[in-house]
């Protein structure tokens, strides 16, 4: 008989205490000190899909004859985004335990595998970063992630693989 892996359930129906989301908008804004730099700012944790902003500012500029968001910013911002998302669905995953427990759980969390497609220039006042969580797995995670323009237009795309356990 073939071992099968747990996959996560992307009920909606799922609904993350007060107490996680605190929790898990600190680590994200405020423990990763990176993030801060960034200036990434989580707008939506949903089991299913993580949305979150980063606000022009000069530091970020990589093309100062464009005012262009450097691709770095944005190569970290989408692996940033891919690891919220395996956080979201690892936390959905576990409702059974308490919220701080499931924090918990994210310590063992890291990228061991990014890609990165730059479609447009980043170029604007603020943009608007997406992930998904494809498949969980009980030792890696694969995502999908998305950077918009503030007018909604697709900048550039990623997928990343994390390790979970």
């Amino acid at each position: 008989m073939p071992k099968h892996t747990q996959h996560v359930e992307l009920a909606t129906s799922i609904a993350f205490e007060p107490e996680f989301l605190q929790g898990l908008t600190k680590i994200f804004e405020e423990s990763i000190v990176f993030n801060k730099v960034l200036g990434l700012k989580i707008a939506s944790i949903a089991p299913e899909r993580v949305v979150a902003h980063i606000a022009m500012k000069p530091e970020l500029v990589g093309h100062y004859s464009f005012n262009r968001l450097h691709g770095g910013v944005i190569s970290a911002g989408l692996d940033a985004m891919g690891g919220l998302a395996v956080m979201a669905a690892i936390g959905a995953r576990h409702m059974d335990e308490a919220p701080l427990q499931r924090l918990y759980r994210f310590g063992k969390l890291s990228t061991i595998d990014l890609r990165v497609d730059y479609l447009r220039p980043g170029i604007g006042d603020s943009f608007e970063l997406r992930a998904e969580v494809m498949r969980l797995g009980s030792r890696v995670a694969s995502t999908r992630m998305e950077f918009l323009g503030v007018d909604g237009k697709l900048l550039s795309t990623g997928s990343g693989a994390y390790i979970v356990s």
